[in-house]
């Protein structure tokens, strides 16, 4: 039992490790050469990977992904959803590192990355989760609205089509239980986003989303960043801990046994 328990203590530290390395992304080199252009496909358009099914690699976020995706000052939120935003700060119990898939921009937010893969013949494409709960996202392409009678669920309702070298991305029927990114922006199941990826050279996808939610904004609001492509990389075995709760981060760090009258329950 103790073999074990040492066992899972040293998997947990090293994939902390990893992830506290992929997180911080090293500015570019000035003197590196630029990028070159973006791959295409036989019909002209730019691909959100590589040049040629062969090509292997993902896509992370390039800024430190431990900030909110715009400044808290800069949104609209209502009173509720930034007091909401406050507590999560202290009580940083995200669902995404308790397994539970995130919708919207938090997908992107990953610093193991995201696949993205379209298959023409079936007109729908995937985004790939690594890390997390190894989940993905259905985007349908074949021009498809939104049912009438969503059942709210972590990715929502995605349709997809091409806007030049852009993929647009329309989403509705949001659950509420994940966070908007790493810091905890809220959101409520009434929340509609537009997405656009657009694949700047090769090296760098630019990620753009409108957030439209009256139940936590006062009115629409977009906000941006760059994606980079970490080329080499497939999709790997990352192992979730469900049970791994961080009591601390249940309660806050500042909580000690004598602010709870219970036990500390995961």
């Amino acid at each position: 039992m103790r073999r074990v328990v040492l066992t899972v203590a040293l998997v947990s530290l090293t994939l902390a490790c990893v992830g506290s390395a992929l997180a911080q992304k090293r500015p570019r080199n000035p003197n590196a050469p630029l990028p070159g252009p973006a791959p295409r496909s036989a019909d002209g358009r730019a691909l959100l990977w590589g040049a040629t099914p062969d090509d292997k690699g993902v896509w992370t976020p390039q800024f430190g992904i431990t900030d909110p995706i715009k400044p808290i000052d800069e949104l609209p939120l209502q009173p509720w959803a930034r007091a909401q935003f406050v507590a999560r700060q202290s009580a940083q119990l995200e669902p995404h590192t308790r397994c539970k898939p995130s919708g919207s921009a938090r997908q992107f937010l990953t610093p193991y990355g995201v696949e993205i893969v379209e298959i023409p013949n079936i007109e729908r494409l995937y985004i790939f989760d690594i890390g997390g709960p190894h989940a993905f996202r259905t985007v349908y392409m074949d021009g498809r609205s939104h049912p009438a009678d969503l059942v709210p669920t972590y990715y929502g309702h995605s349709i997809g089509w091409w806007e030049g070298d852009s993929l647009v991305v329309d989403t509705t029927g949001y659950n509420e239980g994940f966070w908007m990114d790493r810091r905890g922006l809220p959101h409520t199941d009434r929340m509609h986003t537009v997405e656009r990826l657009t694949r700047v050279d090769a090296e760098t996808v630019r990620y753009e989303i409108t957030v439209d939610d009256p139940g936590a904004y006062t009115a629409p609001w977009t906000t941006d960043f760059n994606l980079g492509w970490e080329e080499g990389t497939e999709l790997y075995e990352y192992v979730c801990q469900e049970a791994n709760y961080a009591t601390e981060l249940m309660v806050g760090e500042k909580a000690t046994s004598v602010d709870r009258t219970s036990p500390i329950v995961p």
